[in-house]
Formats: structure tokens, sequence, C-alpha cells
């Protein structure tokens, strides 16, 4: 049973009662009278999310009493019935109460403002801090202190931190290791802050209304283009910004991208998901359309029957029409990107894209 104690009767001191009682009691001496019975019965009871310095009360006003007689005693609890009975509905704990009563019911910038308007911290900011994806943890890792960053990779799961670890670079992932080392004199009080702070920092970015950055839409935009649009507009971001046009160049993944992003033993698994003749067509177009490198690198990565098998069908196609090789071109590397996102394939990352 866990029963939270009618704050009120901690915190009025002016009200002495007197049914059967022999002693007229405080309020903080009743309550200190059930808080004993109730501990004597084995009952749970949440003093801890009193205030502390009413904890401190009742600790102190429990330890001047001694004895209660059984007349007194019957009066006092049956008052406290009494009270209980008469609470049809509780509101406890505030604003914080309130905003965990209501926790996923309402926005988190609603909860964010609210919490900051009323000067409510969030109970364990690590707890919600440890929930975050890499993505987001990455640039705490990156652009606070290396003592806060340390502090933070202690926090997380061995598994998450290795893995954030990873993804930095050698210089700060060994500083920030280093400073893991320093951090056995930090106290409980500091961790808490730094997670508040951090949390606060998180909630005050703004919502973005695209969950991807404009490289990766437009390299995806780019990726569905014909060739042509795809040349001409890279070719006017190269005069406008040099080092987007890089960008997204780096983002884009066409049909002559295969032989650098494609592990050739991943080759057959690709072709056994494509329409034959859709690759068949794919193949003569791209050979049209001087893209000869990447349909060797197909042919050249499937069985000798079958390779040679396709050689003969491009050739009975004869010419075929950009736009229905572009069509084919385009339904293979849509096969393979969704090869790539269910697992089945993993494509090969430039280093210089890190």
């Amino acid at each position: 049973m866990t029963i939270a104690l009618p704050m009120a009767s901690l915190q009025d001191d002016a009200t002495p009662v007197k049914p059967r009682a022999r002693l007229s009691l405080t309020r903080k001496q009743k309550a200190a009278i059930v808080v004993r019975v109730l501990l004597g019965d084995g009952a749970d009871l949440k003093l801890s999310d009193m205030p502390e310095d009413l904890q401190a009360q009742l600790t102190l006003q429990m330890g001047s009493m001694t004895h209660i007689d059984h007349d007194t005693l019957a009066a006092v609890v049956s008052e406290f019935s009494e009270e209980l009975e008469a609470i049809g509905l509780s509101f406890t704990g505030g604003v914080a109460g309130a905003l965990s009563l209501l926790d996923g019911k309402i926005s988190p910038k609603a909860v964010a403002k609210l919490r900051k308007d009323a000067g409510v911290r969030p109970g364990d900011p690590w707890a919600r801090i440890s929930g975050l994806g890499d993505d987001r943890l990455l640039p705490v890792l990156e652009n606070e202190s290396v003592e806060v960053a340390a502090v933070v990779l202690s926090k997380l799961d061995v598994t998450k931190a290795a893995t954030l670890l990873g993804k930095l670079p050698g210089e700060r992932a060994r500083r920030i290791t280093y400073a893991v080392s320093m951090t056995r004199a930090v106290t409980p009080d500091a961790v808490e802050r730094i997670g508040h702070s951090l949390a606060e920092q998180i909630d005050a970015q703004p919502d973005l209304a695209f969950s991807d950055g404009p490289v990766e839409r437009v390299g995806a935009i780019l990726n569905y283009s014909a060739s042509a649009t795809r040349e001409d507009v890279l070719q006017g971001l190269d005069e406008t910004d040099a080092s987007f046009a890089e960008q997204v160049r780096k983002a884009i993944f066409t049909f002559a991208n295969i032989p650098e992003r494609i592990d050739p033993r991943d080759v057959p698994k690709i072709v056994k998901n494509i329409n034959p003749a859709q690759l068949t067509c794919a193949l003569a177009g791209a050979m049209q359309m001087q893209q000869a490198e990447a349909v060797e690198f197909i042919l050249s990565n499937m069985s000798k029957r079958m390779a040679e098998q396709l050689r003969e069908e491009m050739k009975e196609l004869g010419q075929v029409k950009t736009v229905d090789a572009e069509d084919a071109m385009t339904a293979i590397v849509t096969s393979i990107r969704e090869m790539e996102q269910n697992a089945e394939i993993l494509l090969i990352v430039d280093d210089d894209e890190d």
C-alpha cells in the first residue's frame, strides 16, 4: 500500500484538536503519529516526494515524541481517516506533477516552455539524453568541452558510447577518452547540473521542417532526375557553391556510381532482384550513354553463362531510347537503395566523405 500524506498536515502548526484525546496536539504531532502507525504496519510511504524541509520537520518531530496513550492514538487515526475519506480528487506535485501526468499528451515544445516558466527541472535528464539518437548526441560530443563530453560518454550505455566514439575524429576521440580517466572526482551534483543544462539546450532547439539536410534532399532529387538535368544542375551548383556541389555529388548514387559503391560480391543478389527485361534495357542503354564501366562491372561479377546471355540479348535489343534506358537504370538504382535500407547489402563509403 502506497500512501501520500496531505501536505497541510505538516505545514499548519496552529490547529490543536481535542476530540477524545487528553492532550492538545498540533498537526505536525498528529502527522508524526500517523506516519509512525503506518510505518509500523508496513505501509510504503512516499515521504521522499515531500519538500526536503518538510521531511526534516517530520523527522525532528518524530524524534521529539515519546509515548501516546490509546485514546489519543484512536482520535488522531480517526481524524486522519475522515480527512482521507473527504478527499474526492487530489492534484499533487504542482506544475511538475501536472507535467508528469500529461507526459506524452502535450507537445515537447509546450513541456519545455512550461518547465522554463515555472522553473521546474525534469526528474532525470540523463534518461532522456540516453534515449536520443546518434545524430543528436554526436554534435554534443563534438562541440562541448572534452570534460563535458567525457561525462556524457560515461553516462551512456557502453555500446552506444563506443558507437559514438567511433564516429568522432581520432584526435577528438582520444582527448575525450583521456578526459574520462579524470572524471573520478566529479560529484553527483555536477553530473546532474550537466544533464539538466544539456537537456535544456536540447529543448531549446527549434523544430525543423525537414528531417534530412539540404545535401541529402538535393541528392535524393537528382538521383531520380534525368542525367542531362542532373549534370546541368551540378554544373550550375559548381559555379554558385563549389563546396555544396561536391557534397551533393557524394550524396548522389546513380547507375554510373555502381562500380565504386557496390561490393562485387553483392552483384548476384542485386541482379536476382531485377526484372530481366529491365536489366537488359539498362545495360544496353548504359553502353549507348558512355557508361561502359558500370556495365562491365555488373557483367564481370556474375556467372559467365549469364553474362554471355545478357550480352546476346543486348545485341538483339539494338538501339534503346534514352528515356527507356534511364527508366530502366533508375529502377535498378531504386532496387539497390531498397536493398540497402533493408540491410541486404551495404554500400561502400568513400573515405573522403568522413
